[in-house]
């Protein structure tokens, strides 16, 4: 035994590297944000941050997600809650105002042990331009409602983009100063990576889906101008055979839909995107 064997060696060198670039680099620091340790108590239902929008029938829950591989796609979901109403979004160009587009989406409803949901209405919008602000609109006559956002720039090895990050955000006092903080950081983040865990609706007897509308709706001031891509986490199963609820992910699924055939896959569960440089 008069020999060292090198991979003893190289592992010794690698950990060696690795406690000098952890004392020497630091990456800074965003912002002296620090969310308490103490747990926070949901926000009632009749908090302002959960307002229906006015008007009979009137689009709410309006939600973007990237729409196809690249970003030239979007799909704009909303829910109306007496009837379908019009399954249509109208979008046009800043820098053109005069030419608009439309296109139609999807209706659906689901069943959640004693709640039935709104209709909930998906639309996938295409052959959009790189780097354009775009105006949409969802609903019918006085209740129609309006939204922007802005596409990425073209996908690129070394084009400046910046993502926030959210997850376990559900529906607190606690929630609604993460999300404002969000909104306020300077740094301007221009889409969501949502790493799961939205309304924790399954923290409620009976999974009560009301929590999802609530959610929806908060999170709409946000997420109907830049796409949050989302992703599932353990509180979007929503299984409980007890309450005859065998479908996993039944309320997730109906309301959050994905791209995930732009990427060759076969489930909403698992996905790629490309994002400028990402």
């Amino acid at each position: 035994m008069g020999f060292m064997r090198w991979d003893f060696v190289v592992l010794v060198l690698v950990l060696l590297i690795l406690s000098v670039a952890a004392e020497f680099c630091y990456g800074g620091r965003t912002s002296s944000f620090v969310r308490t340790a103490n747990l926070s108590l949901d926000m009632p239902v009749d908090s302002d941050v959960f307002l229906v929008p006015p008007g009979y029938n009137a689009p709410q829950q309006v939600h973007i997600t990237q729409g196809d591989h690249v970003g030239k796609g979007v799909i704009v979901s909303w829910v109306t809650p007496d009837e379908p109403g019009s399954n249509t979004v109208i979008y046009w160009a800043e820098n053109n105002t005069t030419l608009k587009k439309q296109d139609d989406g999807i209706v659906l409803t689901y069943n959640y042990f004693n709640y039935t949901s709104g209709y909930i209405h998906h639309c996938t919008i295409k052959g959009l331009e790189f780097d354009t602000k775009y105006y949409y609109e969802v609903g019918i006559g006085n209740t129609t409602r309006q939204f922007w956002f802005i596409t990425p720039p073209e996908v690129g090895p070394d084009v400046p983009y910046t993502f926030g990050l959210i997850g376990d955000l559900g529906q607190t006092y606690d929630s609604n100063r993460t999300l404002t903080h969000y909104e306020l950081n300077p740094a301007k983040g221009k889409t969501v990576l949502f790493v799961g865990d939205l309304s924790y609706a399954d923290d409620y007897p009976f999974h009560d889906n009301i929590r999802w509308d609530t959610w929806g709706r908060f999170t709409e001031r946000n997420v109907a101008y830049q796409p949050w891509i989302w992703t599932a986490g353990n509180h979007e199963l929503d299984f409980d055979p007890e309450i005859g609820e065998s479908i996993p992910f039944k309320p997730y699924e109906n309301r959050y839909h994905v791209p995930y055939e732009a990427s060759y896959s076969t489930s909403p569960f698992w996905y790629s995107i490309k994002r400028a440089s990402a």
